[in-house]
């Protein structure tokens, strides 16, 4: 297939076009910056320069390629809507990415035992409800004649296809790495479901294939409280122990989104629609990869 591939020098975008090389696709990835563009060649890719707000430009690629997959924001809705009016009445793929902060609880550290489903998802907070609404929109499409699907993922881990950090779990390293002390915000009672890049991969090329119409996914493996994953940090870069640390303090590292809904809150999930797919996850725990490949040089993802 020709895939469109918006935020393709990103982590989870050059990971996923580098996947679809594998299996054969030709995949044109959109980038901000001229030179990335020779880095996606490097994964056999091809390269636009441009930004999601050249509707024009998006409309174009959109038209021209079998399948889209948006992998650059979760968050830009015109960047959607552009993308579903040139696919309105084709019947081509649309995959769209989200986050499973959606339904993260802003704890400031504290556990949980709520577990959200895919058929079973909580009104959206003040914070997330522009999100929610774009996940909607692209679902709702598949009544305008695209096969779109949401895929949201959970806290992933992993080495990619460039050398780009995930979001969640290299803010830890690089603020340890700093101060010398590993942190996690308040008591790190808090879980996140979490999922390996590989992994997220694999589903993304199962459901280029499989999926139906109107789908949406929680991609997940397992799951890790924050303590647990920083005590494996700790114990991998032969530090002391991970300690508490206030939000007001992880605030004014990380920032008020990243430290309250990225690190401070619980996200617990469960993925039983890829399942269904046929989706395998075949990546090692994120406790694992942590002690045992986490600071090992980055490499290719391998689907």
């Amino acid at each position: 297939m020709r895939v469109f591939l918006t935020g393709a020098a990103g982590f989870i975008g050059s990971s996923i076009a580098a996947g679809l090389v594998r299996a054969g696709h030709q995949v044109t990835g959109l980038v901000r910056k001229p030179e990335q563009v020779a880095e996606l060649a490097t994964i056999g890719v091809q390269g636009i320069v441009g930004t999601l707000n050249e509707g024009a430009l998006l409309i174009e690629q959109a038209k021209a390629a079998d399948a889209v997959i948006n992998a650059a924001s979760s968050d830009h809705r015109g960047a959607v809507e552009a993308i579903l009016a040139a696919l309105a009445g084709t019947n081509k793929v649309f995959l769209h990415t989200s986050g499973s902060s959606i339904v993260g609880d802003a704890s400031g550290g504290e556990g949980t035992q709520q577990i959200y489903y895919e058929d079973r998802l909580p009104a959206p907070t003040a914070d997330k409800a522009a999100r929610v609404a774009i996940d909607e929109l692209v679902l709702a499409s598949a009544s305008n004649g695209v096969r779109a699907s949401v895929l949201c993922n959970t806290l992933i881990y992993g080495h990619g296809a460039l050398p780009r950090d995930s979001v969640q779990l290299p803010r830890l390293r690089k603020q340890a790495r700093k101060s010398g002390i590993v942190r996690h915000v308040g008591p790190g009672r808090n879980s996140w479901s979490t999922v390996h890049i590989d992994d997220v991969v694999s589903l993304y090329l199962l459901a280029l294939e499989k999926s139906p119409a109107g789908t949406f996914y929680f991609v997940e493996s397992g799951e890790a409280a924050f303590r647990d994953m920083t005590a494996a940090i700790a114990q991998a870069l032969e530090l002391g122990p991970a300690q508490d640390w206030p939000l007001p303090e992880a605030i004014a590292e990380w920032g008020d989104e990243m430290a309250s809904y990225g690190l401070g809150s619980n996200s617990r999930v469960r993925g039983t629609r890829a399942r269904t797919l046929g989706w395998q996850p075949q990546g090692p725990s994120v406790l694992e990869w942590i002690k045992h490949d986490m600071l090992k040089p980055p490499h290719a993802s391998a689907v």
